[in-house]
Formats: structure tokens, sequence, C-alpha cells
């Protein structure tokens, strides 16, 4: 069933039903645990479960239900029957609709908690009452919430794919591309970069493929699609471990859905 969330930030004058609380320690977000299932509370408000937050955001709505976001004491006390997770964990578990918003609200609540003061002037700052912006009173300067916009590209050979894997990765586990947009770069310019600079080949045919967001900690990623060109393979050790070229029916250990790395390797394995 499609969900639909808008975005706003005019809360409720009085917060009087339910909402939907995305509630951070840390970078760790509280959820409700009842068996198998694990959700986001549910709450009139977090001081029903016993929990005093040390700011909270207005998010907007989630099929009209208020959804914010909650910055949680270092010293919260974790209710009866809930728990608090890693996004990264939390993914596949949730239902999609929620992990949605949980994406937005912890790059929010980071912004507003980062933000209470000017960088300029030191001034403590005021949120907008019409936008999404932290503002300061004294020099006038304006933030908005961070966003790292970056790249990642599935580089097709025939019914090859090229795959490579960080040191960080999961024992075996194989992805595409990505890296990060520098300033003055283009989208198409930072691919070429990238793959040149991580395994040492050419490539052509760069075509958009889709974006996703990926709250970690507040990247958005924009997926391509391209085609080798030229070059052998010369793995950055810096970045990445190995490197190689896969044929589509055999496959290593692949990125879980729903990313964007496994949508694109999903998109190759299912082209003719």
């Amino acid at each position: 069933m499609h969900r639909t969330f808008i975005p706003s930030t005019a809360a409720p004058e009085v917060q009087s039903s339910r909402a939907w609380w995305f509630a951070f320690l840390g970078n760790k977000l509280l959820v409700q645990v009842n068996g198998t299932s694990t959700t986001i509370p549910h709450l009139v408000n977090l001081a029903a479960i016993g929990l005093v937050p040390v700011r909270t955001q207005f998010l907007g709505t989630l099929d009209d239900q208020p959804c914010y976001s909650a910055e949680l004491p270092e010293n919260a006390a974790i209710p009866d029957g809930m728990a608090v997770r890693g996004l990264r964990k939390l993914y596949g578990v949730l239902d999609e609709a929620l992990y949605i918003v949980s994406s937005r609200a912890i790059q929010i609540m980071e912004w507003d908690r980062t933000h209470q003061y000017c960088g300029c002037c030191g001034t403590p700052t005021t949120q907008s009452p019409t936008e999404r912006a932290k503002r300061c009173s004294k020099c006038g300067l304006t933030n908005y919430p961070r966003l790292s916009p970056a790249v990642i590209v599935l580089i097709s050979r025939g019914e090859e794919v090229l795959l490579a894997r960080a040191p960080r990765f999961p024992p075996g586990m194989y992805s595409v591309l990505a890296g990060f947009v520098e300033p003055g770069e283009s989208l198409e310019e930072t691919v070429v970069r990238e793959v040149r600079e991580e395994v040492g080949i050419e490539i052509k045919d760069i075509r958009y493929f889709g974006s996703q967001p990926w709250p970690f900690p507040n990247s958005l990623m924009i997926g391509f699609t391209a085609t080798y060109a030229s070059g052998a393979i010369a793995v950055q050790l810096e970045e990445l471990a190995d490197a190689a070229w896969f044929h589509k029916q055999h496959l290593p250990q692949i990125p879980p859905k729903p990313s964007i790395a496994r949508k694109l390797l999903d998109w190759f394995i299912s082209t003719p």
C-alpha cells in the first residue's frame, strides 16, 4: 500500500492526537519491539513513555499523521518493550515508509543539534517559521540542512559487471563503485573521476538511473549506468580491497534490497 509523506515545518499548535516519534539516542533510533515486529512509537508525546527530549523537530505528516524527530538525552532510560537500533540494522526491518521518514528524521535532528549557534559569529540561531533553515539574528547567516551528493555507478562490459569491495564491507560482499561529488564538478565528471581513481579504467555512455537518500550520515546517492571503454583494472588500495569483473549469472554477495546499489544490479541482471 502506498503511503504519503508531506514534509512541513509548521507543527500543530497543540499536539493532542497520536504522532509518529522518531527519537534518537545518539545516532540510534528508538523502536518498539514486539516479538518479530519492529515499529516506531506512535504516541501523543514522548512523556507518555517517560521520556523528556532535549529538543524536537516537526517533520511533516505521514498519511495525515504528524511526524516528529527528537534528540534524547544521553542518560535516557529505554522503556520496557523498546530498544535503540542503528538505521543500518533497521534496513528492511521497519516498514519502508517509516524507514524513509527515519532517514529524514536523523538528518534533521543532527542538523538541529549541531546548528544551535552561528558558525560565523557564535550567536544562538533561531528556526525559520517558513522553511527548514536556522538563522542568525546578529549577522544574518542562514544554514540549511547539510546534504552531501554522491554518485554510484554500474559499469557493464557485455554480460559482465565491475564490482568492488571496500575494507569496511561484510566478508565476501561486493558492490558497484561510488564516491562523493567535489566542488565545481558535474555529476558526470564525478563518475568519470571516481572510476578512474578507484579502478583505473575509462568508461562511456554515462546515463542517469535514479537516486536515493542515504542517511549515513547525510548523503544523496545519484545512480548512473555506464559501459566499459578501455583500460585494465588497477585497484586504488587506499579505497578498495579488491575489484573484478563478474558475469551477471555468477555474482558474489551483493548489497541487500532496497539499496540503490541493489536496484542497479537487479536491473542489470534482468536486462536481456
